[in-house]
């Protein structure tokens, strides 16, 4: 089946920040939030520590467009915030279906950015599909609610890879039909 990547909107509008696409200017806070242990044990992505480089590496494969992966900075500015709060991406799937992931840096943990952030792509679904998935670690409850507070239905465990950890870790997977 031939994947089409949709045109993905520039800015999608939350209540307390933007979600805008990954700029080299964030390079800086995307390394800085990345190499904080507490968030990069609870991605499966994030090594820790942070080798030289990594944010860079991160922030040029976002701009070289040749993925199925969108990605947006949880940009606080228009409301006095820090302009990178976080990220979150919607990795295109088969059969109309993609996957949503996210990380927020602690500073901003508890605070309902996550939660706004999965609603606003989930409103503007960007890459037009009927299904979102997403997963996250089974010792990160906080996360487990962002999607059930989303509408997300638990469907079951899994292990994923986790870099900062150099170990599989347990999973719960989440599926959310739009």
């Amino acid at each position: 089946m031939l994947v089409e990547k949709l045109a993905t909107p520039d800015v999608i509008s939350c209540e307390r920040f933007e979600l805008r696409p990954v700029r080299v200017s964030d390079q800086g806070l995307i390394g800085h939030y990345a190499a904080d242990l507490r968030l990069a044990k609870m991605t499966p992505n994030i090594p820790n520590p942070v080798p030289p480089g990594w944010a860079d590496a991160f922030v040029a494969r976002t701009l070289k467009d040749d993925e199925d992966i969108d990605r947006w900075v949880l940009d606080g500015t228009c409301s006095d915030r820090p302009e990178v709060m976080g990220v979150i991406s919607l990795q295109k799937m088969d059969r109309a279906q993609s996957e949503i992931s996210y990380w927020v840096a602690p500073a901003f943990w508890n605070t309902g950015i996550a939660s706004a952030a999965v609603r606003g792509v989930i409103e503007a679904n960007p890459q037009g599909v009927q299904t979102m998935f997403a997963s996250v670690f089974q010792d990160n409850p906080a996360s487990a609610r962002v999607l059930t507070n989303a509408g997300f239905e638990y469907i079951g465990d899994a292990e994923a890879f986790c870099v900062a950890r150099n170990s599989k870790v347990s999973t719960w997977t989440y599926l959310k039909k739009l």
